[in-house]
């Protein structure tokens, strides 16, 4: 038993028993359904599903883990372009089964899809997320006023990670899908 003043230790996820791999074609409809849970029916009208609109619902860095065979966890990557600039990727979503939250399984997801897409070339990551949560992945606020989604978005959660140094420097404008 730890003392107060003692921090939990962070849960580690365990890849001998939950084996994660990239999500193809055939994890989609498991991959919704997973999302429906988590996030619920209002999760489609968020600004963040209007940039993935009409794009392909896979990228090489989205990822899927399971437990025996049931999915567990799952990321998912969509190619942007900032002010018409490409070479960009938005973060999300990412969900997990409710069961096995707080357990490290999105951590290491992100993670893996963070590593896949600096082996890619991907030189920035975009997302709409908690800043103390992404922040030990390297996630930056947006400064305000600089990148624009296509809808509202708290500007506090707007957070830029950059695969490659001084590669958020020259981004700025608007979202928009597309590689």
């Amino acid at each position: 038993m730890s003392s107060p003043s003692s921090p939990e230790p962070t849960p580690t996820s365990d890849p001998a028993l939950y084996p994660s791999r990239p999500a193809t074609a055939a994890d989609l409809a498991q991959i919704e359904a997973l999302h429906d849970a988590v996030f619920g029916p209002g999760a489609l009208t968020r600004t963040a599903y209007r940039v993935r609109e009409g794009q392909p619902r896979l990228t090489p860095q989205c990822r899927v883990l399971f437990r025996d065979g049931a999915l567990v966890a799952a990321i998912r990557f969509t190619a942007i372009r900032i002010g018409g600039i490409g070479g960009a990727l938005m973060l999300g979503p990412l969900g997990v089964a409710g069961a096995h939250a707080n357990q490290g399984h999105g951590r290491r997801l992100i993670a893996e899809g963070l590593a896949a897409a600096t082996e890619a070339g991907v030189a920035a990551v975009l997302l709409v997320g908690d800043p103390a949560y992404y922040a030990r992945f390297g996630f930056r606020p947006v400064p305000p006023g600089r990148i624009e989604m296509p809808g509202p978005v708290d500007p506090r959660r707007l957070l830029l990670a950059e695969l490659v140094a001084g590669a958020g420097a020259g981004l700025s404008g608007r979202v928009s899908g597309g590689a």
